[in-house]
């Protein structure tokens, strides 16, 4: 059970704590040119990780399509369907694979994207430092 005089004394250490961190806190609040730039650029990988991770997800859900829409055509075969009924299972599954092949070009080429922003970001990172460093000499 709390009672009054650690609850106090609890609240007189955070209070304390929160005043003497604060003017460290406002030091940190201003960013450079530079860190602006970088922070730009990692706010662009994690999009870029977010648009690789939807399409993964769309070419696993293409697949799965794909093996459902060949399970529905076997199905069909060993039923006996009609002509129509299996031309519409052979044209689905000529969509899924197209759907397939364009999910697997445009995560490559987001993937390609992200790996030359990272490459554009360690460049800027190694400048900077360069920069921090030649500053420091002088």
């Amino acid at each position: 059970m709390i009672n009054g005089k650690s609850l106090f004394a609890a609240g007189l250490l955070a209070s304390g704590l929160v005043l003497t961190s604060s003017p460290l806190f406002a030091a940190d609040g201003t960013f450079t040119p530079g860190e602006k730039h970088e922070l730009g650029h990692d706010r662009e990988i994690h999009g870029d990780h977010k648009e690789i991770h939807s399409d993964r997800k769309d070419l696993r859900g293409d697949r799965h399509e794909l093996v459902r829409d060949r399970h529905e055509l076997h199905q069909d075969l060993k039923g006996g369907a009609g002509k129509a009924e299996i031309a519409h299972d052979v044209k689905e599954i000529h969509q899924d694979r197209k759907e397939i092949v364009h999910d697997k070009v445009d995560l490559a080429k987001d993937v390609k994207e992200t790996n030359g922003d990272r490459r554009e970001l360690r460049q800027d990172r190694r400048e900077f430092r360069r920069d921090a460093k030649d500053a420091l000499k002088n």
